[in-house]
């Protein structure tokens, strides 16, 4: 049913006459009755019996009234609805992050986005090294917070800052006791390390920056996530290189301490499907990049 005549409709039924109506809705008499007119033979009843006090509703325009100021109100509200969303005042954000990231930046950004999108709803999901990418590509997830930053063609990648590595060890260790550690004290060691690098890049840089120090620590175990490396790390099973940020979700007896000379670090980015229409991607760039300032 034309939501205009709907229109015309309720404006008569309100005013009690033609003349009235066409006032109120700016426009001649005659295309008013020739649209009610129009509307009843749509519904097969006449809506309107003249009376003595104007045109009054039949009981077939009584039902109709208040179903159509309802659809007219509805229409009203979806319209507006739409509108706020796609201006990105309302809508769903789903948004990932890597456990690495949690503690460092969530604290910081929540309360950001918060503040910047009140009507708009917020979930959020964990992600891996090995699921982040396909969560972007299935759309479970709208925009991810990851470390490093994801490789494919078909993800837009912001890079909003870095954390130097650090190395994590035990509190028991003897290399604890240092300021800061020489990279020939790691000569030997077992290392606890991240997937392999045409998993996550973050392998690759320890890897480089191992080779480029002309050291060898054999690998003690492969792990998914900087959640399971600290566990082994603190199990004695080895050591770990990982972002600075990962100390803040440290276990208890685990201590971290930078590595002397070098600067080493691993880029944080925001990823989302280059062809999200989203407009609450930029949004929540802004609000990243404030949280990552922050650190």
């Amino acid at each position: 049913m034309d939501l205009r005549r709907l229109r015309y409709f309720v404006a008569v039924a309100e005013a009690r006459g033609i003349g009235k109506a066409a006032e109120r809705l700016r426009m001649a008499q005659p295309p008013l009755s020739v649209q009610i007119r129009k509307l009843e033979a749509e519904i097969g009843a006449p809506l309107f019996r003249r009376g003595t006090r104007g045109m009054d509703l039949t009981e077939a325009g009584q039902a109709l009234l208040a179903r159509a100021s309802e659809a007219l109100a509805l229409a009203a509200d979806g319209a507006e609805a739409a509108r706020a969303v796609a201006s990105g005042r309302r809508g769903r954000l789903s948004v990932g992050y890597m456990f690495v990231l949690a503690n460092a930046m969530l604290p910081r950004l929540i309360p950001e986005l918060r503040r910047s999108i009140p009507g708009v709803d917020l979930d959020f999901a964990e992600l891996s090294a090995s699921t982040r990418e396909a969560r972007l590509l299935d759309r479970s997830v709208t925009v991810a917070l990851c470390m490093p930053a994801i490789h494919h063609p078909e993800i837009q990648v912001a890079r909003i800052g870095a954390q130097r590595f650090m190395l994590a060890m035990p509190n028991r260790s003897p290399l604890a006791r240092l300021g800061a550690v020489p990279m020939a004290r790691l000569q030997g060691r077992p290392l606890i390390a991240l997937p392999p690098p045409e998993q996550d890049p973050a392998s690759s840089a320890v890897a480089a920056l191992l080779r480029r120090h002309q050291i060898v620590m054999p690998i003690a175990s492969r792990v998914e996530t900087v959640h399971s490396a600290m566990s082994l790390v603190l199990a004695g099973e080895g050591l770990a290189i990982l972002p600075a940020c990962a100390q803040l979700g440290a276990p208890r007896g685990i201590v971290f301490r930078p590595l002397r000379d070098v600067s080493d670090s691993l880029d944080i980015a925001v990823c989302w499907r280059r062809d999200s229409q989203s407009p609450l991607i930029k949004t929540f760039l802004k609000c990243a990049e404030k949280a990552v300032a922050r650190l």
